[in-house]
Parts: C-alpha cells; sequence; structure tokens
C-alpha cells in the first residue's frame, strides 16, 4: 500500500500522524501539492509538486494511485475519483469515504457550493479538534492493519 496526501490544505497534525505511520511500517507516503513543502526525513517520505492550478494536484494523485492504495483528504470529488480506482480514501478528521456513501457526499458538496454561489454565508468547517486528530489516526491504523 502506498499512501497519497492531497497536501495542500491537510493540516500539518494529520502530516505528523501520517510521517510516525510511514515510518514505522515502512509505508511508502507522498505528499503531493503545488507548492514546496518541508517533510520529516525519511528513506519513506517524498513529494512531488505540481504546478499552480485548479485541481491540478488531485489529477497527480489519481494518475498515479493504484488500486489499494489510501489517498488522505478532505476534498468529496477528488474521495470520489479514488474510489472508482478501488484505492481507499480517508478524510483528514477520520471519515473513510465508501462507495457506498460517497454520492450522497457529492449531493451534499455541491448543494452548499450552489449556497455559497448565490451569497448565502454557510461558513467553512470546524477547527481540527483533539477528537477529530484521534479519530484520523485510529482510522488509519484499522485500515493499515487490514493492509
Amino acid at each position: 500500500m502506498h499512501i497519497w496526501v492531497d497536501a495542500d490544505a491537510c493540516p500539518n497534525v494529520i502530516k505528523d500522524i501520517l510521517y510516525r505511520a510511514s515510518d514505522r511500517l515502512k509505508l511508502p507516503l507522498t505528499l503531493v501539492a503545488n507548492q514546496a513543502l518541508r517533510v520529516h526525513r525519511s528513506a519513506y517520505i517524498r513529494t512531488v509538486v505540481v504546478p499552480k492550478g485548479f485541481d491540478l494536484a488531485d489529477e497527480e494523485i489519481v494518475r498515479r494511485i493504484v488500486a489499494g492504495d489510501l489517498v488522505i483528504t478532505a476534498d468529496i470529488p477528488l474521495a470520489a475519483a479514488v474510489l472508482q480506482k478501488n484505492s481507499h480514501a480517508l478524510s483528514p478528521r477520520g471519515e473513510r469515504y465508501s462507495p457506498e456513501t460517497i454520492h450522497e457526499r457529492l449531493r451534499i458538496r455541491d448543494m452548499m457550493e450552489q449556497l455559497r454561489d448565490s451569497g448565502v454565508r454557510t461558513g467553512g468547517p470546524a477547527a481540527l479538534s483533539q477528537a477529530d486528530r484521534q479519530a484520523f489516526a485510529n482510522a488509519l491504523n484499522q485500515l493499515l492493519v487490514r493492509a
């Protein structure tokens, strides 16, 4: 299993959890972003920098993943594309995306985007809590143990 990270918006605390897991389990971890990143030094961790542009990091991840890989992302359309390639997708809050739930998540995302486009202030996501961090670490561990 290769772990891929949609790194532009991934919180540093989640990256730290991933660095430790990658080193502990000797799994390859690649962070994809549209800017240079500082990462933990490890033989298992690398970065890919893509040009700035809408969804270029997402497209690069989808192009490179193979069945069974794991992608860490909060981006619902990216998660849907990952699932179509028989890979796993996990949010930084520990939510495992699944084929059974992804279509509803896409509908909710589209509805919220329409509201924002019409001028409704929907607010952003809540700050990442300690419970979210723990949920992510637990979900990551469950996925990696099964793999």
